[in-house]
């Protein structure tokens, strides 16, 4: 039975990280199953899901973990598919949520804080600085994935996000899944 991975890393940005990275798992008989990365303040930062076979898995690990000799910031954690199974049997409704205004401090916090009271997952969060047209200034733009725990009516979550969407100035959209 395959072991899979989540590995998180930060390290100085520069050409070559990814290479190294699926060189280690490729290394070991491992596959590179999904990804996020991005570079942020002139880091290169990530988290991705690898797997391996049962009697590689640890080595695979191990090896990961050892690429802080190559300047990475690692974590290495396995991945057990029954949690994420059970996580998944008791959402509801699949959303996704956009929001656009003016940048300031807290956006972030209000919305999450709102999503925790209702108990709503975050399945995906993506946030971006872009400048404002014709205003100047930053525009904050946020784009989540939300997973509804069953029970929660989407109208009731609409109206306490659009609430806070108000008091703090932002559009919040709701939509089907991307």
């Amino acid at each position: 039975m395959p072991k899979d991975f989540v590995v998180t890393f930060v390290a100085r940005d520069r050409p070559g990280l990814v290479d190294l990275m699926s060189e280690v798992v490729t290394a070991h008989g491992g596959n590179w199953l999904e990804s996020r990365m991005a570079h942020l303040a002139e880091k290169f930062a990530g988290i991705v899901r690898v797997q391996a076979p049962d009697d590689r898995a640890d080595a695979m690990a191990d090896a990961l973990a050892a690429l802080s000799d190559h300047g990475f910031r690692v974590t290495v954690e396995e991945a057990r598919a029954e949690e994420k199974a059970e996580e998944k049997a008791g959402a509801g409704k699949v959303l996704s949520l956009e929001i656009l205004g003016p940048d300031q401090p807290g956006i972030v916090h209000e919305i999450s804080h709102c999503l925790a009271q209702h108990k709503v997952s975050v399945e995906e969060l993506e946030t971006s600085l872009e400048d404002a047209p014709f205003a100047g200034g930053k525009l904050f733009r946020a784009a989540l994935t939300l997973h509804l725990p069953a029970g929660l009516s989407e109208d009731s979550l609409a109206d306490a996000l659009e609430e806070i969407g108000a008091a703090v100035m932002v559009d919040v959209t709701f939509g089907a899944p991307n």
